[in-house]
């Protein structure tokens, strides 16, 4: 009796880690008002305009890596060590598939609508907003 207690203790323990597994790749879909809403809100605060007009906040909706577009792009997300990270890449290479830390739960991506000569040099302070280096 005790080990088919502890078979169905294991079994039990499985399922509900592979369910909760699963529930942290999902993500949440916004209405086309509530991702406009929040592309406003997550415009980065920077006095530069031309920032402030090419920098886009992306929705993992909006999956942002399933065609190539040549494009640079801002990953910023939580490591393993909880530290904040950013990532910048650029999606040019069809073949290379720009892996985003899905299992994390903390993650924002910004693509860069504007020309390369002029990429911003962004950091992220320890409270993970997203500032244009220098100001």
């Amino acid at each position: 009796m005790k080990k088919i207690l502890s078979i169905i203790g294991v079994i039990s323990l499985i399922g509900t880690s592979t369910t909760s597994l699963v529930a942290c790749n999902t993500t949440t879909h916004y209405t086309k008002e509530q991702l406009k809403e929040l592309k406003e809100k997550h415009k980065i605060n920077t006095t530069n305009q031309e920032i402030k007009d090419n920098l886009e906040w992306i929705a993992l909706q909006e999956k942002p890596f399933n065609e190539v577009d040549n494009k640079w792009y801002y990953i910023i997300y939580k490591d393993n060590s909880n530290n904040i990270k950013l990532s910048k890449r650029i999606n040019n290479n069809p073949d290379v598939n720009i892996k985003l830390p899905w299992s994390n739960l903390w993650i924002k991506v910004y693509r860069w609508n504007g020309e390369e000569q002029n990429l911003p040099d962004l950091i992220v302070d320890n409270d993970g907003n997203v500032k244009v280096k220098g100001e």
